[in-house]
């Protein structure tokens, strides 16, 4: 299993949620937990999802989901799990 963290952020539109799922289910990423939230119009949305199975290294869903982002209008960072835990230990 490649656990990885993706973070989505910006302003709520329609379709954010089944843009990001859709790329990831074509990249055969799957989602093992989610969390989103809209408060005051904006839209905040965590996923832990396991990348093993994608024939994309981690580096270059993260750029792909950076591109989608762009296109959607919000933000999207992807990382390994482990460069996540170390990047928040207090």
């Amino acid at each position: 299993m490649k656990k990885t963290i993706i973070t989505v952020v910006g302003k709520d539109t329609v379709g954010i949620i089944a843009k990001v799922c859709t790329y990831l289910a074509n990249n055969k990423v799957n989602i093992l937990d989610i969390s989103q939230t809209i408060v005051q119009g904006y839209f905040n949305m965590m996923m832990i999802v396991d990348a093993g199975q994608s024939p994309k290294a981690v580096g270059e869903l993260a750029q792909d989901l950076n591109v989608l982002g762009e296109e959607i209008g919000v933000g999207i960072r992807c990382q390994n799990e482990e460069i996540f835990e170390k990047m928040h230990r207090i």
